[in-house]
C-alpha cells in the first residue's frame, strides 16, 4: 500500500546552514554572537539557517526559569522576549528562514516552562513554534542523570513548517529525535527535511547522535540536519557537538568537531527522488498488516 508524498519534495535546491554556537552565562552576549554567526552563514548564500538547543543560555534544569522568556500572546513586548525579536532581526536583516534553536519560556497564565524553537521567515516574521515534545529525563549510573521534568512541561504536537520556495520541514527538540513517530509522521505529510537543534552529551552523544540522525534519515528517506551547541569543558552540561547533515541514504555529509563552526551543504531533490525510486518503500508498506501512523490522530497545534 502507497503512502501518497507530493513531488518534488524539495522544489528548488537550497543551501542550508548549522551554526554550532557556544553559549555562556550573558544573554545579551549570546544574542549578539548568534547574530554575527547568523550574518556570516547568511553571506555565503544559506538561505535555511539553524542554530542550536538553549543557544541563549546555559544548558540546564537550574538556568531555565532564570533564563525563561513570555513569548504569549505574540508578538512578545521586546522586554519580555529579547531572544525573540534579536531572531526575528537576524531573518529580516539577512533575507533568510531562521530556525532559531530553542529558548526556555514561561507561560505566566497556567505557570509551565518549555524547552521552545522558533521559526522565522525572510520577512522577519514568526512562522512557527516547537516545544520540545519528548523531555529529556535519563539516569545512566555513574555516567549522567538528568531531569527536564523537573521544571519543564512537554509540547504538544507534530511541527511541520511550510517554505513556500522549497517545500516543507520539520522541526523537533533534541530527545525529540529518540522517537521515530515524529519523524515518521512529518515525512509522509511531505516534509524534505527533519531539523534538530539538540544538546546530547559526552555520553549520549558517542553513542547515539550520529546513529538516530542516520536512522531518521533511513527510515524516512529524507535528509536530517542535528545542530548541537560547541562544547564547554567548563560549563554543568557539556555538549557533544558534532553538528551534522545526513542525506537520505544515511550517508554523513558533514559533520563537525566539537568546537564553534559552522557546518553547511545544499540540499538536492534528486538526493530525495532517487533513492526512493530506487528502494521504493514508501509503496511497499503494509497498511493492511499495521496502521499507518501519519492518518491516526496526530496533532499539528498545541492542546
Amino acid at each position: 500500500m502507497s503512502t501518497s508524498i507530493p513531488d518534488p519534495v524539495l522544489k528548488q535546491s537550497v543551501k542550508l546552514a548549522l551554526i554550532q554556537l557556544a553559549a555562556g552565562a550573558d544573554k545579551q552576549v549570546n544574542l549578539q554572537r548568534a547574530a554575527e554567526h547568523v550574518t556570516k552563514a547568511a553571506s555565503q548564500g544559506n538561505k535555511i539557517v539553524v542554530l542550536p538547543e538553549c543557544f541563549n543560555s546555559p544548558y540546564g534544569t537550574k538556568y531555565f526559569p532564570q533564563y525563561a522568556e513570555t513569548l504569549l500572546p505574540s508578538p512578545p513586548p521586546a522586554d519580555q522576549a529579547p531572544s525573540f525579536h534579536a531572531l526575528s532581526k537576524m531573518a529580516s536583516d539577512n533575507k533568510i528562514y531562521l530556525v532559531g534553536g530553542s529558548i526556555p519560556e514561561f507561560n505566566p497564565d497556567t505557570g509551565k516552562h518549555y524547552n521552545t524553537s522558533l521559526i522565522f521567515g525572510p520577512d522577519g516574521k514568526l512562522l512557527s513554534t516547537h516545544r520540545k515534545t519528548h523531555l529529556f529525563d535519563i539516569d545512566i549510573p555513574g555516567k549522567i542523570t538528568f531531569c527536564e521534568s523537573e521544571v519543564l512541561s512537554p509540547g504538544n504536537k507534530v511541527t511541520i513548517v511550510d517554505l513556500p520556495e522549497y517545500g516543507k520541514i520539520a522541526v523537533a527538540i533534541c530527545y525529540d529525535l529518540r522517537f521515530p513517530e515524529l519523524a515518521t509522521i512529518a515525512t509522509r505529510h511531505g516534509a524534505f527535511a527533519l531539523i534538530y537543534p539538540g544538546a546530547f552529551n559526552t555520553t549520549t552523544g558517542p553513542l547515539h547522535w550520529r546513529l538516530l540522525g542516520q536512522a531518521r534519515a533511513v527510515d524516512n528517506q529524507v535528509y536530517v540536519a542535528l545542530c548541537s551547541p560547541a562544547r564547554d569543558v567548563n560549563s554543568d552540561y557539556q555538549a557533544w557537538g558534532h553538528t551534522m547533515v545526513v542525506d537520505p541514504m544515511a550517508s554523513v555529509l558533514v559533520e563537525a568537531d566539537e568546537h564553534e563552526t559552522i557546518v553547511e551543504w545544499e540540499l538536492e531533490n534528486d538526493k530525495i527522488t532517487e533513492p526512493r525510486k530506487n528502494i521504493p518503500i514508501n509503496s511497499q508498506r503494509r497498511f493492511d498488516v499495521y496502521p499507518d501512523i501519519s492518518k491516526g490522530d496526530v496533532q499539528f497545534e498545541e492542546s
